[in-house]
């Protein structure tokens, strides 16, 4: 047996060597400590998170969270089975809809309506979900059993038309109405199921995918990848193995020593272990993990950890377990994803006859393309086409290199004030940012947002450091921080630090206040 990893047991508490992944607006539990950015100052008035003195964000104490945690269930207060509730509500707006159109029916065959139908309704929809609760109907290992799935839907169904049917049974609308939700019901909700595997995209295009470390490549950790890699409707793609004893290539990454590595270079969301694991190897894998906001899961036995929660599931025959999963702030990214289609749309509207000037003058100019397309480095690293009007002249890429000794920022970041490659109508849309218009359809597309940290090129992120790639755990955006507090700021390490800064202090009242300061800032003409 190979040597064991030696784990560095005088890592302080609270420090990690791995940079942390970034969740919007929580703070790092660790990770490699960052300067914050000094030469750059930031009225507190719109920038409270900016305040040397302001509270971590896990001490602070949220009235609507403290609410959530007395009234709601444990499950739902925590956000553990945000994904799955979905299941049960579309299934009860399935039934009341079903209902309904059987009712009306059952009024054209009897020209009689149920009097009592919201009673009967309630009494249908409260059997079919405890009935379904007590089936398994919403656990994951049933949804990812589409036949199973539909076995246990109609029998759910079924028996619930039978108890309310039992009920009703003197009042022949009643009869007729349930008798024609029954089939109603399967049909919607078979519907609303298929339409769900329907829109998942192949692995390839869906920046949602999760990326899967599986530490430990014995034949349960290889029958779990080859499910997985099976299984696209999981949303889940593995990037690789941990292992100390088996050769390094291929999908074998490294061994545990290479841990912080992998995990920032591949964006990992998710570890996985995989037994057999030492006790004290497992142990250090589930804290590095949860100080640093990494999803982890074990296949049994829990090696002596105690979490907090635990969540069972199952990925075809392999039984797992959730050690700890970091709460996303779902409701909130989705009102933000709204806001982006709702605002970039309409500003795409309204802008249409600059957007037409605008092109005409670049067109009349200088020949060439009046869009220029090149590649950025988005969420999790993923590359997209970004869409700018051109301010430079036809070719200007093949003189980057030549010109970078001229560089007069500090680091990845590549600017020069009086570029030579620029057009003179470019000069003006730079001024006042117009050339960035054409990027509000990727914020229609989904691969940037309104507000969040600037894509870079891809030859500035090959030049990054391994903690500057958390900016890149967002999607990044039209204007963000540091646009509107420190724009002609040279220094790359505050860009970074001011990214960071507004990832983990993320919030929908921020982003309006970063929206209503770059409008001024573009009116001022600063731009370069």
């Amino acid at each position: 047996m190979a040597a064991p990893f030696p784990i560095k047991v005088a890592i302080p508490e609270g420090r990690s060597g791995v940079p942390s992944r970034l969740i919007p607006g929580v703070q790092p539990l660790g990770g490699i400590p960052r300067k914050k950015p000094t030469s750059v100052t930031v009225d507190g008035r719109y920038w409270n998170w900016q305040r040397p003195d302001r509270l971590p964000v896990q001490e602070k104490t949220n009235f609507f969270a403290g609410a959530s945690e007395c009234v709601l269930p444990r499950f739902l207060a925590q956000g553990q089975k945000w994904r799955l509730g979905q299941q049960p509500i579309a299934d009860f707006f399935s039934l009341i809809f079903s209902f309904i159109v059987a009712n009306h029916l059952a009024l054209l065959m009897t020209s009689v309506i149920v009097h009592d139908s919201p009673a009967l309704l309630f009494l249908f929809g409260v059997q079919f979900l405890l009935l379904a609760h007590g089936e398994g109907l919403y656990r994951p290992e049933t949804i990812q059993a589409p036949r199973q799935e539909c076995m246990i839907l109609v029998k759910v169904i079924c028996w619930s038309c039978v108890l309310a049917g039992v009920v009703a049974w003197a009042n022949l609308q009643a009869l007729v109405a349930l008798a024609g939700a029954a089939p109603l019901s399967v049909m919607f909700m078979l519907a609303w199921r298929h339409s769900r595997l329907f829109v998942s995209r192949p692995p390839s295009s869906r920046s949602s995918m999760r990326n899967v470390l599986i530490i430990g490549a014995g034949r349960s950790g290889r029958k779990l990848a080859a499910h997985l890699r099976r299984d696209h409707a999981c949303g889940r793609m593995v990037t690789g193995f941990l292992d100390q004893t088996e050769r390094i290539g291929g999908d074998i990454r490294g061994r545990l020593e290479d841990l912080a590595r992998i995990v920032r270079t591949e964006f990992v969301d998710e570890i996985i272990l995989a037994p057999p694991q030492p006790p004290d190897i497992a142990r250090w894998v589930i804290r590095e993990a949860q100080r640093n906001h990494i999803d982890i899961k074990i296949i049994p036995d829990l090696f002596g950890f105690e979490p907090d929660t635990l969540e069972f599931e199952k990925f075809g025959p392999i039984p797992v377990l959730t050690i700890s999963e970091e709460r996303l702030p779902a409701v909130g990214l989705f009102f933000k994803r709204v806001i982006d289609l709702v605002f970039a749309s309409g500003a795409l509207a309204i802008a249409a006859p600059v957007l037409a000037l605008v092109a005409i003058a670049i067109k009349a100019q200088s020949p060439g393309h009046v869009l220029y397309q090149a590649q950025r480095v988005g969420r999790k690293g993923r590359h997209f086409p970004c869409y700018k009007f051109r301010t430079m002249s036809e070719g200007a890429d093949g003189l980057k290199d030549q010109l970078r000794v001229r560089n007069e920022r500090q680091g990845p970041f590549f600017k020069i004030v009086d570029d030579p490659r620029i057009t003179c109508i470019g000069r003006f849309l730079r001024r006042y940012s117009l050339d960035e218009l054409p990027q509000l359809w990727n914020v229609v597309l989904g691969d940037m947002s309104l507000v969040g940290p600037r894509p870079h090129p891809l030859d500035d992120v090959e030049r990054y450091d391994l903690e500057d790639l958390q900016r890149l755990d967002v999607l990044p955006g039209l204007t963000g921080l540091w646009q509107v507090t420190a724009r002609r700021d040279p220094s790359f390490e505050r860009s970074v630090a001011l990214d960071v800064e507004y990832i983990e202090s993320w919030s929908l009242w921020g982003d309006f206040r970063i929206l209503c300061r770059t409008l001024s800032v573009v009116l001022e003409g600063n731009g370069v």
